[in-house]
Parts: C-alpha cells; sequence; structure tokens
C-alpha cells in the first residue's frame, strides 16, 4: 500500500535507513564500548559493570569458546534471567562468530530437549538453579560443554550472600549432577588466557536462532542474521533518537533479555547510546521490583501489559519518583486503554505502543515517543518497513478495512531454521510476512490491532475479538486482570467467556455482565464468568488464552 504513515513521521526520523556501513553486531557493540569505555553499562543486585568491562568480559568468553574449538557458525545456547552473565556471554558469543540460542529458564525437559537438538547447540551456559533439567536431556543432545553458573557469580562478594540465600535460605536449586561442568569465572579465566581472535563478519551470518510457536505447535528457531538485527537496532536508534539523550538514559529492564523484544529494545538500542541498564531478575517478585526501581533515575522503561498492571496495583509503586521519566513503551501484548491512562496518571509519562514479532526482530510499528496521549494504535511503520494489511487470499484490502497485518521490511528474519515448509508459508511470494495478526491502517498511516486471528471468537457468524472484550471488563473498577476465551455454545456456535482475577472480592459475574451490556453489543457480552486466583501467563507475562481454552 501507498506509505502513507510518512506523513506522520516525528521530525528528524528518516523515511529509510541506510546500514551498508555496519559490517555485523559485533561491530556496533565495540563502537558502543570505544565510546562510552568509562560509563556504566549495566547494573545487577548493587552491582555496576562498565562498557569496558563489559568489552573485556565478552573478549575473555568468546576466547574460551575458541578455546574450547568452538568455529564460526557453531551454535550457543544461553539459559539464564537478567544477570550480568548474560550480555558478557551474549556478546561474547557474537564476538567469536557463533550463533546464540536463548532458551527459556522455565523450560522443561521437553522442551529444552527439542531446542537444543534442533538446533544443534554444542554449548551452553545456564544457571545452576535450572541445571537440573538440562541433567535430565544432555544425554540426547549435541551439547559438548557445559557453564553452570550460580546467580551471584558475577557480583563479588556480595555475590557469596546471594548464593547463600538461593541455595540455602529459598531452596531455589534442586540437586543437579553434570559431571564435566564448570563455573563461569573458571571459563572467562580460561579466555583471557587462551586470547581471542576477532572472526570476520558479514551481514548475512546468522546472529540468533530465536524459537517461537509454529503453525504446528512445533517451536521452531527464526533465523536472524546480523543484517536482520543491526536494521532494526538502527530502525529503532532513528525513531527515538529526537527525544533520548546519549550516554544520560537509564533503562529498566524487567523483561528477559532472552525474549527478542528487551533483546533488542534494552540490550542492544539502548546499549547504542551508551544507557545504563538495570537488570531485575525476577519481574515476577513485583514489591522486590518497585524496590530496586526506587534506587536509581529512572528514565525509560519497556514492558507488557500485565506487568504495568501489576506495578499499578502494587501499594508503594504510587510512592516513587517519577520526575527522571522519560519513555514508556509496551509490546508483546495489547495494551489496554485503562491501563495506559492509569499509568500516566500516577507517573506523568504516556504508555505507548510498539508491534512486532520475533520474525521482525521485533520492531515494526512504533509509536511516536512525542505522542502526548495513549492513542489505542501500535504506532506507525518505522523506517525502510512497510504494512500491508490482506484478505485470506493474500489480496490487498482497501485503507481503513481489517485483515491480516503483513510485514516486510530489512528487519524480518531470513526464514526458519530446517522448516522450509514453515517458511514457505509464512511468507508471500513478494516477501511479505503473515503476521497472523488482525487489523487496520487509518487514513494517517497509523496501525491498529484487533487481534490474532486465531484467538477470534465467531458468535453466530459475527466476529468477536478478545481485546475488546478484555478492554471493557478492565474498565471496571473491580476488575484487577481479565482474559476472554470463546467457548463452544449450542445456540451460536462460540460464545464468549471471560476470566476474571478479582480487585475487589465482593465483585460478582451479574456485576459484570451488566458492565459489559453498557458498552458491547449483544453478541459480544460474555455468556460465561469464571473468577480465579491468578491466571496462565507465558515468561514475558502474556496471558496464555490457549491454556485456558484447553482447559475450558
Amino acid at each position: 500500500m501507498e506509505k502513507i504513515w510518512l506523513q506522520s513521521y516525528p521530525n528528524g526520523v528518516p523515511a529509510d535507513i541506510d546500514i551498508d556501513h555496519i559490517p555485523s553486531l559485533v561491530a556496533l557493540f565495540e563502537k558502543a564500548c570505544a565510546t562510552y569505555a568509562d560509563k556504566v553499562a549495566y547494573i545487577s543486585m548493587d552491582k555496576a559493570m562498565t562498557y569496558r568491562q563489559l568489552d573485556e568480559e565478552s573478549k575473555a568468553f568468546a576466547g574460551w569458546l575458541q578455546a574450547k574449538g568452538l568455529k564460526k557458525g557453531d551454535r550457543v545456547a544461553l539459559m539464564m534471567p537478567n544477570l550480568l552473565q548474560y550480555p558478557v556471554a551474549l556478546f561474547g558469543t557474537l564476538r567469536a562468530g557463533c550463533v546464540v540460542v536463548n532458551c527459556n529458564p522455565l523450560y522443561t525437559p521437553r522442551e529444552l530437549e527439542h531446542q537444543l537438538k534442533d538446533s544443534g547447540a554444542v554449548a551452553i551456559v545456564i544457571v545452576e538453579n535450572f541445571a537440573h533439567t538440562l541433567e535430565q536431556v544432555i544425554a540426547n543432545t549435541a551439547i559438548r560443554h557445559v557453564i553452570v553458573t550460580p546467580m551471584g557469580e558475577m557480583l563479588g562478594l556480595k555475590g557469596v550472600i546471594v548464593n547463600f540465600v538461593v541455595r540455602h535460605v529459598k531452596k531455589l536449586v534442586p540437586a543437579w549432577k553434570l559431571p564435566d561442568s564448570i563455573g563461569f569465572n573458571s571459563a572467562l579465566a580460561t579466555g583471557r588466557s587462551h586470547g581471542w581472535q576477532a572472526v570476520p563478519l558479514n551481514q548475512e551470518d546468522i546472529a540468533f536462532l530465536q524459537y517461537t510457536g509454529g503453525t504446528t505447535g512445533v517451536s521452531k528457531g527464526a533465523m536472524l542474521t546480523h543484517a536482520n538485527i543491526a536494521s532494526n537496532v538502527t530502525q529503532a536508534y532513528n525513531w527515538i533518537k529526537p527525544v533520548v539523550r546519549e550516554g544520560e538514559e537509564f533503562i529498566i529492564t524487567a523483561l528477559p533479555l532472552y525474549h527478542i523484544f528487551a533483546l533488542t529494545a534494552n540490550c542492544l538500542t539502548f546499549l547504542m547510546i551508551g544507557a545504563r541498564n538495570l537488570l531485575i531478575a525476577n519481574p515476577r517478585d513485583i514489591p522486590g521490583f518497585v524496590k530496586e526501581w526506587g534506587k536509581y533515575p529512572v528514565t525509560v522503561v519497556t514492558g507488557v501489559n500485565t506487568l504495568f498492571n501489576a506495578l499499578l496495583n502494587n501499594p508503594n509503586f504510587a510512592g516513587l519518583d517519577f520526575s527522571t521519566m522519560r519513555v514508556t513503551l509496551g509490546g508483546g501484548m495489547a495494551v489496554q486503554g485503562p491501563v495506559a491512562e492509569k499509568w500516566k496518571q500516577v507517573t506523568g509519562t504516556p504508555l505507548l505502543q510498539a508491534y512486532g514479532l520475533t520474525e521482525t526482530s521485533p520492531a515494526a510499528t512504533i509509536n511516536p515517543l512525542d505522542m502526548g496521549d495513549f492513542n489505542g494504535s501500535i504506532g506507525l511503520p518505522i523506517s525502510s518497513t512497510e504494512v500491508s494489511i490482506r484478505d485470506d487470499y493474500g489480496n490487498e484490502v482497501p485503507q481503513g478495512q481489517i485483515g491480516e497485518i503483513c510485514i516486510r521490511g530489512p528487519q524480518v528474519m531470513k526464514g526458519y531454521w530446517n522448516r522450509q515448509d514453515e517458511t514457505d508459508f509464512a511468507f508471500y511470494p513478494d516477501r511479505f510476512l503473515r503476521t497472523g495478526d488482525v487489523g487496520y491502517v487509518d487514513k494517517k498511516g497509523f496501525v491498529f490491532l484487533v487481534d490474532r486471528k486465531k484467538d477470534m471468537i465467531l458468535v453466530s457468524g459475527f466476529n468477536v475479538y478478545p481485546n475488546e472484550v478484555e478492554e471493557v471488563v478492565a474498565m471496571h473498577e473491580g476488575v484487577a486482570d481479565v482474559a476472554a476465551i470463546g467457548v463452544h455454545d449450542d445456540n451460536t456456535g462460540e460464545a464468549v467467556k471471560i476470566f476474571v482475577v478479582r480487585k475487589n472480592p465482593d465483585l460478582t459475574a451479574d456485576e459484570l455482565i451488566t458492565h459489559c451490556r453498557q458498552h458491547l453489543t449483544g453478541y459480544k457480552v460474555p455468556k460465561q464468568v469464571e473468577f480465579r486466583a491468578d491466571l496462565p501467563r507465558t515468561n514475558v507475562g502474556k496471558i496464555l488464552r490457549r491454556a485456558l481454552k484447553e482447559g475450558a
């Protein structure tokens, strides 16, 4: 479609980007380390690491990989929460010319085995809390080299206390046995003595195998090249450049760095501008998260709707000093209007939406950062990015009509690892990626997400989008959280069912249905209400509608 979104671009944001001068992510990383050498790059549990230290430690990790015989293109799995070890291992892996395979620490043995076997990873760095999971499956994988790291291994003396508490007080480390494993610091020492040799890299080399769900239900690895990620980092950098201050921003990272959103946005883009990055190891501990936030002059925060909602429901959050806050960016799932409104009331900062997928590295659309208020859209297509709204046959629909959101740009993945059938299904012949998301583009070029195609509820032939129902339910002051799904109905084919976490324990189903009738057309009003103490979520806090549907 015509690039009508360019008319709404913020001042200073180019229509297109050029990454010809960026040979690899390593080049971006090394430039940042040289420019901001003495500035703090990461903070974890009060321990700070400068860009210079990050540069040195990542060289040591690359040296260890090379000492173990790993070559360009070999896959290295990283399985840990937000610890200092993560960026060291991440950049060390890339500097050795290897491919990063990010693993969720909460994987079951079955899930971990699939990802390690599918990727062919030969080395892994894993936090000791989850080493027992690896123990159960390692014999069935190609893993030859194992680093097991305690939570506090890079924290100096404080790390001794952290490890004692984690192991013996909270008892978060199940017994494990991996005979040939070594510690992270031991690996770094080996790497320092061995030395590191720079590896020639080009833009088309794979940087990440980032695993995501498949149409068949089998997790598959999106091949993200150095060009894909460098493009997305450059796109994001150009988007935020008019608003942020280089060398002065302080970003808080609660979303896990192994997830593509935090990886590209927090870990890489803000690295380019010399930001300080506060790592939150356990974002589910909201009181602990709020306490950490209170120690620092935070200027930027990224997150998902459920995280923002949880913070707003914490009694101590509103008491924080938000005078330094400049940007709040939501992604990963739709931001609800009531949550965005309350966020601005409490923090004074608008909650702006961005949108993307693992397959798009991930950013595809972002709202202008100088936009004062939440507008419900997922933003404008970023530089060098095209959006096409298409029907079920691949035909582009007129502007303003609803269809599947399709994306083309330099950040779109190369394809799926060893899954040509899935790759072929994901792309149209003109290289537009099918997102599986339903939306439309308004006359100013803003993209609006209506819902996931697969989550759509069909009531008597009418489409009902769960996001719309959830937003209305969330408006009720007695509701803390909500999810909507479609369930079988003899009369209408499907009916709407909502799962609600109550803020007010006296809230009744009848009250909610009456509330919904005030705001929704009859066929959209929930037929069933189920109250729950909590809702199932992914590792980044997205509500798992699928799990609710399976249990319904």
